[in-house]
C-alpha cells in the first residue's frame, strides 16, 4: 500500500509470470477511485507507452443515435479544459518522437500513444543522476501523461471541432463503404435480434450522429456529452504505463494524474439476459453478394461465453481440429475435392455473456456449386470429434507449443504492447498471469465436450458469398447496401446435415481422421549466449564467389531459440516481362499448393516458410525455431525443383490468380495510388491489369517449362541469421546448391534497379479513373522528387522536413479542412531516388485535393521561416530518436539486414549516418531544401500527381446540382466577406447560366450583376469581385468541374508557370523514355570489407 492526497493506493500483484527473457518488471495497482493500472518499468527501452481501456463501446449507443461512442473517441482528442489547444495533444506527441491512436469495439474503446522514453536523442549521452536537469526535469512521458490523462478528467468537446469530427467519422465510415470485410460484418449485425446491441451499426455517420438527431431537436454535443458522463467511470478503466521510469515514480504519476478521474461506480457492460441470435434467426442460409471477386461459405454456431474459462480455453481444442490443414483433415479433403482453397476456424467473442464459433472456407467455382457437400463434410468430421473422448495428447502438444512460444517470447513495440494489455484487463483474468494468457493450464474434457455440444444442426446458420450465385438477391442492408437473401436452410439439405452429424466410424469418410503427432515439436531450445560489448551492426560474409554471396550472424542480441534463412535465386528472367512475372508467380502459388498439408505442421511448431516473386528473381524463406530448420528448407528445396504442374490444381490457381489481379483493382483508392507511382516511377514495373491480360494466356506447359530455366542459372545470395552456428549456415547453403544444382550467374545479367528522374520544373499529372462503379473516394499521390538516395546529407534534410510537417498537414488538411479520412505525408524512398509526397482518399476531386496540398505546402514557409530555434531543435531531436529506435526483436534484425542487401547499396548502418547527419542540420539548410525542391513558387523542384478518380461520387452529378452546389458556395464567400446576398436573387442572376461548362469569367461577371444591383459602394464591389476571381477557380474543383480560365486572369502559379504548364502523362513508355534515369545502386561500403571467411562465429 502507499498514501496519497486522495486515499490508499492499493497493490494488487508484483510478481507476474513473465517469458524467459523478460527484464521488465511490473506491478498493478488500484487508485482510490478504483481506476487499476499495470505499470512497467523497462530500463532499456527507447519508447514509452500508456494505454487506457474503457468498459464502454458501440454496444451503448443509443438505438436511435448509432456511433456515439466512436463519435465520443474522435472528440476527447479535441483539445481539454487544462490543455484547450486542439491539437496539443499530438503536436506534443509529434515533437517527442511519439505518435497516438485510438480504437472503439463493441464493449470498450482504447485510447493509447508511445513516445520517446527520455528527453535526449538516442545518440547523446543522458544526463547524469546528480545533475540539476536529471533530477528536476521530467521526462517526455510525463508531458504526455498528463496530456493524456485530462481525456479522462475534463475534455472540452469543444463546439468548434464538433463539426469537423463528425465529418471525419462520416469520413471513416464511407472509407468502409466498399470493403467486403466491413459489409459482411455488418450484414450479420442487422440480420441479427434487434433487442441485443450486436444489432447496431457501430461506426456511425453524418446522418445518423448530426442530420437525424437536429431533425428530432436534439442538440448533438450535449448528447455526447451526456454518453461520456454517463458511460466513463474510473472504476471502468485499465490503464497500462510502460517507461524508464522506476516502479515507484510510475506509480506516484498515476496517483497524481488520474486519481481525478471521476468515480460513478457503474458496473461492467453485460448483455446476460439476450442473445444475439434468437431461434428464428437460426436455421437460415443467407446469400450475400461482395464488392470483391470471392467466394467463401461461413458456419456460425452461438457458442459458450469463455471468459471464465481462461485455464483451459476449450475452442482452442475444437480450432485446432477444424481448422487443421494437415492429412485427415476436413481442408485436405475438400480440397483434394477441388472445392476449397482455405479453411479457418475459431471463436469470436461478442460481448461477455455471448460468442459464436466460425468456420470460414474460402470456395472454389465447384466448390461453390458444392457448397451443400463442404457443409455436409464439416459436420461429419464435427460427428468424428464428439464421438469419442478428448485426446489427451492432443492437449498437451498445444500446452506444449503454446508454453514454448511462451516461454520465448520477444518484445513488441511499446503502443502495441500497451493497448493489448488495457484490453486484457478488462477480462477476469488473475493479474499475475496478465502476460501469460495464451497459456494452457489445465486439461478439461468434460467442458470440450460441453463446448462441442455447441456445434450441432438445430444451433447454426450459414453465409453464402459469392457475386454471380444465386442472382436473385432481394433486399439490401440498411448502412452498407450489401445485397442479399435469407432463406431457411431446405429441409433436404438439413436432412443431409443431420445425417453427417450423426455418422457413426463405420459409415464416416474414411479420409477424415485426427491429426498424426507433430513432429516439427521443437526439442533443442538451448541457446550459447555469449556476452558482448557492443551487438554486431552489419552481417558478415562467410562466402563470396562467384555462384554464392553467404552474409551470416549468430544472434548476439535478442538470445532466442530462433532463425531464419533467407534465399534469393537472382535471374533476370522473372522480371524481364509482365507475362514471366506471371509464369513466377503462377509456379510459386503451385509449390505452395503442393506444400500446404506438410507444412502446416512446421507452422504450427512455430516454424514457417514463404516462397516469392522479386525484381531480382525468387526468394525463399525459412524461419522460426531452429531445431528442425533445416528439415523444412529442404523439403522446400525438392518441391521447387521437382514440382509436378497437375492441371487440376493449375486451373484452381488460375482462377485464384485472376481474382487476385482484379480485386486488387477494387481496393481503396489509397492502397492502390501507390501501384501507380511505382508504375511511373520505376525504370521496370507493370500494373496488375497488364498482369491479368497475360494470365489469360497461360497455361499448364508454359510453367512448366519456365520454372526449369529460374532453377538452372542463377546467382544464389544468403542471409543467415539468429541461433545458427557458422557451420549450420554453410551446410544449408550447400544443401540448396546441391539439391537445385544450378549454373552460375554472370553478375554482367543481373538484374540492376533504377528509376526515372522527374526533372526540375516538371509539373506532370497521371489520371486514372477507378473501377470499383460504387466507390464515392477519389485519391492523389502528389510526389515531390528530391534526389539521389545515397545522397546522406539530402536524405537528412528530406526527413527533417517529413518529420517538421507530418503533424501540421494532418491538423490542416485532415482536422481542419476535413478532406478525408486517410491523409499522410512523409518521405518516399524508391530503389534509388527518394521524394516527399502527401497521400489523400476524399470525396473531393483529386484537381482540389491538388490545390489544398499546394496551399499547406505554401503556408508551411512562413511556419519554417518564423519557427523558434527551440522547436527546430526538438524536431531534430525526434527524428534521431526515430532513427537510432533500438530494434524489439530478432525478426525486426532480420529484415533489417535483408533489406539493406536487398538494396545493393549494404548501408547497414544507414540509421545512425541518418542521425548524424541530422543533428548536424540547420534552419537555413532545411529553408534552402524548402525552396529547391517544395516550395509551390519554385523554378526547380519536380512534381508528379497521381489521381484516381472515383466513377460514383458524392459530389453533384446534375448541371442543376452543380449549379445549386456552387451558389451555396458563392454565398459562403460573401458572407465572409460581411456580404449578405438575398438567395432569390443570386438564383434569378444564374438562372440562364451554364454554371457546369466551367466559365470563370462568366460567373464573375454574373456576379458583378448581382453585387451592382445592391447599391454597394465600388471599392466594396471591386474587392468581392477580385476576391470571387481568385476563388472561383477553386470552388469550381470543389465540386468536380474544371475551370477554365479567361485570358489575362493571372490565377495560381505552379512551379513558376500557369495552369497550362501541366503535363497529362497519356501514355506512360513515352513519358518514360523522355525522362533520364537514375545511376544504379553503387555500394555504400565496399563489398569485401564484410569479408570475413574465416571467423569463429
Amino acid at each position: 500500500m502507499s498514501s496519497t492526497k486522495m486515499g490508499t493506493v492499493e497493490r494488487i500483484a508484483e510478481d507476474l509470470l513473465k517469458p524467459e527473457l523478460d527484464d521488465r518488471s511490473y506491478r498493478v495497482i488500484r487508485l482510490p477511485n478504483k481506476l487499476e493500472a499495470l505499470l512497467v518499468h523497462d530500463p532499456d527501452t527507447d519508447k514509452a507507452s500508456a494505454a487506457v481501456n474503457v468498459n464502454v463501446g458501440n454496444f451503448s449507443d443509443a438505438d436511435d443515435m448509432p456511433g456515439m461512442a466512436h463519435a465520443v473517441e474522435h472528440l476527447l482528442f479535441m483539445g481539454t479544459k487544462k490543455y484547450p489547444l486542439e491539437n496539443a495533444y499530438n503536436q506534443y506527441l509529434a515533437s517527442n518522437s511519439g505518435m497516438s491512436n485510438a480504437y472503439t469495439a463493441a464493449t470498450e474503446t482504447n485510447y493509447f500513444f508511445e513516445v520517446a522514453a527520455t528527453s535526449h536523442s538516442g545518440d547523446e549521452k543522458p544526463d547524469t543522476p546528480t545533475s540539476p536537469s536529471a533530477t528536476q526535469a521530467k521526462g517526455p512521458l510525463h508531458g504526455a501523461l498528463d496530456r493524456f490523462a485530462q481525456f479522462f478528467v475534463e475534455p472540452l468537446f469543444l463546439e468548434s471541432t464538433l463539426d469537423r469530427e463528425l465529418r471525419a467519422v462520416d469520413s471513416e465510415n464511407k472509407k468502409n463503404l466498399q470493403s467486403d470485410m466491413w459489409r459482411l460484418m455488418q450484414l450479420n449485425k442487422s440480420l441479427s435480434n434487434p433487442a441485443h446491441p450486436y444489432h447496431h451499426f457501430s461506426t456511425g455517420n453524418l446522418q445518423t450522429l448530426k442530420e437525424d438527431p437536429e431533425k428530432r431537436g436534439l442538440e448533438v454535443r450535449s448528447e455526447f456529452i451526456k454518453f461520456y458522463e454517463a458511460h466513463y467511470s474510473a472504476n471502468r478503466m485499465k490503464l497500462v504505463l510502460l517507461g524508464r521510469e522506476s516502479l515507484d515514480e510510475m506509480e506516484e504519476w498515476v496517483s497524481d494524474l488520474f486519481s481525478h478521474v471521476q468515480n460513478k461506480d457503474l458496473p461492467q457492460n453485460r448483455w446476460d439476459d439476450v442473445q444475439p441470435w434468437t431461434a428464428e434467426h437460426l436455421g437460415k442460409q443467407i446469400f450475400a453478394k461482395p464488392v470483391m471477386d470471392m467466394r467463401s461459405l461461413d458456419i456460425y454456431f452461438p457458442f459458450m461465453d469463455e471468459e471464465h474459462y481462461y485455464e483451459s480455453q476449450p475452442n482452442r481444442y475444437i480450432s485446432h481440429l477444424i481448422g487443421h490443414e494437415g492429412p485427415g483433415s476436413i481442408l485436405a479433403y475438400i480440397k483434394a475435392k477441388g472445392w476449397a482453397n482455405g479453411l479457418s476456424a475459431g471463436p469470436l467473442p461478442i460481448c461477455p455473456g455471448a460468442a459464436f464459433f466460425t468456420i470460414n472456407v474460402r470456395l472454389t467455382p465447384e466448390g461453390l456449386k458444392n457448397y451443400r457437400e463442404v457443409a455436409r463434410v464439416i459436420f461429419e468430421y464435427i460427428a468424428m470429434i464428439k464421438e469419442g473422448e478428448p485426446q489427451q495428447w492432443i492437449y498437451d502438444e498445444m500446452k506444449n507449443l503454446a508454453e514454448v512460444e511462451f516461454r520465448f517470447k520477444q518484445k513488441t513495440p511499446a503502443s502495441r504492447f500497451a493497448s493489448n494489455l488495457s484490453s486484457k484487463m478488462q477480462k477476469p483474468h488473475p493479474r499475475e498471469w496478465l502476460l501469460s494468457t495464451g497459456l494452457l493450464r489445465k486439461y478439461d474434457p468434460a467442458l470440450i465436450k460441453e463446448a462441442l455440444s455447441y456445434l450441432r444442426p438445430d444451433n447454426f446458420r450459414m453465409l453464402i458469398v459469392a457475386q454471380d450465385y444465386p442472382g436473385d438477391w432481394d433486399q439490401k442492408e440498411k448502412w452498407y447496401g450489401t445485397e442479399h437473401k435469407v432463406e431457411d436452410i431446405p429441409q433436404d439439405f438439413m436432412a443431409d446435415i443431420r445425417k453427417a452429424y450423426e455418422t457413426t466410424s463405420a459409415n464416416r469418410l474414411p479420409d477424415l481422421h485426427l491429426p498424426h503427432k507433430n513432429e516439427f515439436v521443437p526439442t533443442r531450445l538451448s541457446v550459447e549466449k555469449k556476452e558482448v560489448s557492443e551487438p554486431a551492426k552489419t552481417p558478415k560474409l562467410i562466402r563470396h564467389d562467384d555462384h554464392v554471396r553467404l552474409w551470416y550472424k549468430k544472434d548476439d542480441r535478442f538470445w532466442v531459440p530462433k532463425g531464419t534463412f533467407n534465399i534469393s535465386l537472382r535471374n533476370p528472367l522473372v522480371w524481364a516481362t509482365p507475362a514471366n512475372v506471371v509464369k513466377a508467380r503462377f509456379y510459386c502459388e503451385l509449390v505452395r499448393d503442393a506444400l500446404n498439408e506438410y507444412a502446416y505442421d512446421a507452422e504450427l511448431a512455430g516454424l514457417d516458410y514463404s516462397l516469392g516473386i522479386s525484381i531480382f528473381g525468387l526468394d525463399i524463406s525459412v524461419g522460426g525455431y531452429n531445431d528442425k530448420m533445416s528439415v523444412l528448407l529442404e523439403k522446400v528445396l525438392t518441391s521447387m525443383r521437382d514440382l509436378v504442374v497437375k492441371p487440376e490444381r493449375f486451373s484452381i490457381i488460375k482462377e485464384r490468380l485472376t481474382r487476385a489481379y482484379k480485386n486488387a483493382e477494387y481496393q481503396q483508392p489509397y492502397y492502390q495510388v501507390s501501384d501507380y507511382t511505382r508504375y511511373l516511377t520505376a525504370e521496370r514495373s507493370w500494373l496488375n491489369e497488364q498482369y491479368a491480360s497475360e494470365l489469360q494466356h497461360i497455361e499448364v506447359e508454359d510453367v512448366a517449362c519456365f520454372f526449369p530455366q529460374i532453377l538452372r542459372q542463377n546467382h544464389i545470395e544468403v542471409l543467415a541469421h539468429g541461433n545458427l552456428y557458422k557451420e549450420d549456415a554453410l551446410r544449408m547453403t550447400d544443401l540448396v546448391e546441391s539439391t537445385l544444382k544450378s549454373r552460375t550467374l554472370p553478375e554482367s545479367q543481373w538484374h540492376v534497379r533504377r528509376n526515372v528522374i522527374i526533372p526540375p520544373g516538371s509539373n506532370y499529372i497521371y489520371e486514372r479513373t477507378l473501377k470499383d462503379p460504387a466507390n464515392v473516394n477519389n485519391g492523389i499521390e502528389y510526389l515531390l522528387y528530391i534526389g539521389d538516395i545515397n545522397d546522406a546529407v539530402l536524405r537528412a534534410k528530406l526527413l527533417l522536413f517529413a518529420q517538421m510537417t507530418d503533424e501540421p498537414a494532418f491538423d490542416q488538411l485532415r482536422s481542419k479542412e476535413q478532406l478525408g479520412y486517410v491523409v499522410w505525408s512523409g518521405a518516399r524512398y524508391s530503389s534509388t531516388t527518394i521524394g516527399y509526397r502527401v497521400i489523400i482518399q476524399s470525396e473531393r476531386v483529386a484537381g482540389y485535393l491538388e490545390h489544398r496540398i499546394e496551399n499547406f505546402l505554401s503556408m508551411f514557409q512562413k511556419t519554417l521561416e518564423e519557427m523558434p530555434d527551440s522547436d527546430f531543435e526538438r524536431h531534430k531531436r525526434s527524428l534521431i530518436n526515430r532513427r537510432l529506435e533500438k530494434l524489439k526483436n530478432l525478426g525486426s534484425e532480420t529484415s533489417r539486414f535483408w533489406s539493406h542487401i536487398g538494396s545493393e547499396y549494404f548501408d547497414f548502418v544507414q540509421n545512425e549516418a541518418d542521425a548524424a547527419n541530422v543533428r548536424s542540420l540547420t534552419k537555413s539548410d532545411l529553408i534552402q531544401f524548402y525552396n529547391q525542391f517544395i516550395n509551390p513558387q519554385s523554378t526547380t523542384r519536380g512534381k508528379l500527381s497521381i489521381h484516381l478518380k472515383a466513377q460514383a461520387t458524392a459530389l453533384a452529378s446534375t448541371p442543376q446540382q452543380q449549379k445549386t452546389q456552387l451558389l451555396t458556395r458563392l454565398r459562403t464567400l460573401l458572407e465572409k466577406a460581411q456580404l449578405a446576398v438575398d438567395a432569390d436573387r443570386l438564383e434569378a442572376a444564374f438562372a440562364e447560366v451554364e454554371v457546369s461548362s466551367g466559365d470563370e469569367r462568366l460567373i464573375v461577371d454574373t456576379m458583378k450583376t448581382v453585387l451592382d444591383g445592391m447599391g454597394l459602394a465600388e471599392q466594396q464591389t471591386k474587392q468581392a469581385l477580385d476576391s470571387m476571381a481568385s476563388s472561383v477557380g477553386v470552388e469550381l474543383k470543389h465540386i468536380g468541374i474544371q475551370p477554365k480560365r479567361f485570358e489575362g486572369q493571372s490565377g495560381q502559379t505552379v512551379n513558376g508557370f500557369g495552369q497550362e504548364a501541366v503535363t497529362y502523362i497519356t501514355n506512360v513508355p513515352e513519358y518514360k523514355a523522355r525522362l533520364n534515369v537514375s545511376a544504379g545502386p553503387n555500394p555504400v561500403t565496399d563489398i569485401s570489407e564484410f569479408e570475413d571467411f574465416d571467423a569463429k562465429l
